[in-house]
């Protein structure tokens, strides 16, 4: 049997959409507040997304911590107004961050996260480049990498550049080294 969504008649709070997240299933993502829904990632895009967190884990200060596929609230309006939710498929959020949710509820919000990260799918590539480049950047998250999967893989690097939003030097092929946020290195054809 199959279900069909119920749009609702009004623009959603993060809230609101925190409550239909609970009993409606199939729901991925908050815009301003409208609901949108994505098709399952490949295999390809959730092994590159999970190798990813492995290498990161290992290089991470003991503050922080790899998240896959988590709820981040961009805090880009009001709590009483539509909100905007993204599903990053990597995050690198405060330890504090994760015992929060559990404790007192919600998501993870976008003050808490240094690190976020997308894998390309296809029918991502100007929704990541450009409208999540333009959210995570309002959003004030620091650095934002976008992860191809296609071969080879590449990875571009951005971090916040001030009132022009992020910044990068270019996407990089095979190994991928930083000195910010915290030094890391990563063998991205091991990615798949």
């Amino acid at each position: 049997m199959t279900i069909q969504p119920v749009a609702p008649r009004h623009l959603l709070t993060v809230a609101e959409y925190l409550e239909i997240r609970e009993i409606e299933l199939g729901y991925s993502e908050l815009v301003q507040g409208r609901l949108l829904m994505t098709l399952s990632p490949a295999a390809d895009h959730n092994r590159a997304a999970f190798e990813l967190g492995v290498a990161l884990r290992g290089q991470l200060p003991p503050e922080f911590e790899v998240l896959l596929d988590m709820d981040v609230d961009l805090q880009l309006a009001p709590a009483d107004a539509p909100g905007t939710v993204r599903r990053p498929d990597v995050i690198v959020a405060s330890r504090e961050a994760r015992l929060r949710t559990r404790r007192d509820g919600g998501v993870i919000r976008a003050s808490e996260v240094l690190v976020v990260v997308e894998v390309l799918s296809p029918g991502s590539r100007r929704t990541d480049h450009v409208h999540k480049r333009g959210e995570y950047a309002d959003a004030g998250i620091a650095h934002y990498w976008i992860l191809d999967v296609s071969e080879p893989v590449s990875l571009l690097a951005c971090h916040l550049a001030g009132e022009f939003g992020y910044a990068d030097a270019g996407a990089v092929t095979g190994s991928f080294s930083a000195a910010e946020p915290f030094p890391a290195k990563i063998d991205l054809d091991a990615l798949l």
